[in-house]
C-alpha cells in the first residue's frame, strides 16, 4: 500500500500504553510505522505508588500530571499520534468510581464504538492491537470495555452505512489481543533465581488461567526492551523506579530472559500464515 505502515494501539489508562506492548511499538516505530496510541480514560483512580511524587501539588492535579506523563512516555516509545476517548476512569471492579456517570464501563457502547472508529478512520491503521477476550487474571471494568469496543470497530470503520459522520471508511487488516503469556512469566522467573535474586512471581502467576496456546504471533523486541523501561519510568506517579516487579532485572537480564511481545491474532482479512514474527506480515 503506498505510504508508510500504520499501527494503532488501544489502551485502558495512562501507563497501559507502557506495560503492554510498548516495545513492540517502539521497534516498529523505528523501522518507519506511523504508530497511534488510543487512551480511553485520564487514569483518575489511579493512587500516587511513588512515594517520592506523593505530594499534595501532585494529589490535587492528579489527572492533568497523568496526562502529562502519557505524553512523555508515548514520546519515548515513539508514537507519532494521541488520542483521548474522554472517558473517566472508572475504578476497579465493585468500586464506588464504577457508579460515576462519566466513567468508561457506564459509557453507551454505541457512542464509545463511534468515537473509535472515528479515530481509525481518521488514522487509516493497517493494524489494530487491543485487549484480549479472555481477561480472567485481571477484570478491570475499563480493560474489559476497550476489547467490548475494539472489536465492532474494527469491523465497522470499513461499513459506509454505520456512523457516517464519523469519516470515509477505512478496513485495517489485522486485529491483534496483547497478551501476557505464562511462558514469558516463567523465564522472568527464572531469571531472577538464576542470578540470586527474590522473584516478585509469587504462586498465583503460575496458578492463573494460561492463554498461550491462543499465541500466534511472538514479536522479538530485546533490542527495545530499555525503551519500554524508560517509558514506565515517565509515569513516575504510577511506577515505583525502585519497584521490583517492573525494574527488579536489568534490561539487559530480562530482555536475554525472554525477548519478545506475545499476541493473539483475533482478525484478519487474508488468510495469513501462523505461526507470525511480525505484526505486519
Amino acid at each position: 500500500m503506498p505510504g508508510p505502515l500504520r499501527l494503532l494501539t488501544v489502551h485502558a489508562h495512562p501507563d497501559d500504553e507502557s506495560s503492554k506492548g510498548a516495545a513492540t511499538v517502539a521497534k516498529y516505530a523505528d523501522d518507519g510505522v506511523a504508530a497511534t496510541l488510543v487512551c480511553c480514560t485520564g487514569g483518575e483512580e489511579g493512587d500516587v505508588v511513588n512515594k517520592a511524587m506523593d505530594r499534595p501539588d501532585v494529589r490535587d492535579r492528579l489527572p492533568a500530571v497523568r496526562r502529562r506523563e502519557l505524553e512523555q512516555a508515548a514520546a519515548i516509545i515513539g508514537y507519532q499520534s494521541l488520542h483521548w476517548l474522554g472517558y473517566r476512569d472508572s475504578g476497579m471492579e465493585n468500586t464506588p468510581a464504577n457508579d460515576h456517570p462519566e466513567c468508561f464501563a457506564r459509557a453507551p457502547m454505541d457512542e464509545a464504538i463511534g468515537r473509535l472508529v472515528r479515530i481509525i478512520r481518521l488514522e487509516q491503521p493497517h493494524v489494530v492491537v487491543t485487549y484480549s477476550d479472555d481477561q480472567q487474571g485481571y477484570r478491570h471494568p475499563d480493560h474489559l470495555r476497550v476489547h467490548d469496543i475494539s472489536v465492532p470497530a474494527f469491523e465497522l470503520a470499513s461499513d459506509p452505512g454505520a456512523y457516517p459522520e464519523a469519516g470515509a471508511p477505512w478496513r485495517p487488516s489485522k486485529l491483534y489481543y496483547t497478551v501476557w503469556s505464562r511462558a514469558r512469566i516463567h523465564a522472568l522467573h527464572d531469571k531472577y533465581l538464576e542470578l540470586g535474586l527474590d522473584s516478585p512471581y509469587d504462586e498465583k502467576w503460575f496458578t492463573r488461567p494460561s492463554t498461550d496456546h491462543r499465541i500466534t504471533t511472538r514479536v522479538e523486541v530485546g533490542r527495545w526492551y530499555h525503551r519500554r523501561s524508560e517509558a514506565l519510568r515517565a509515569h513516575a506517579t504510577q511506577v515505583d523506579p525502585q519497584e521490583r516487579f517492573w525494574f527488579g532485572l536489568a534490561d539487559e537480564h530480562a530482555a536475554d530472559a525472554y525477548p519478545y511481545d506475545d499476541y493473539v491474532l483475533a482478525e484478519c482479512t487474508f488468510d495469513a500464515e501462523l505461526p507470525e514474527a511480525d505484526l505486519f506480515a
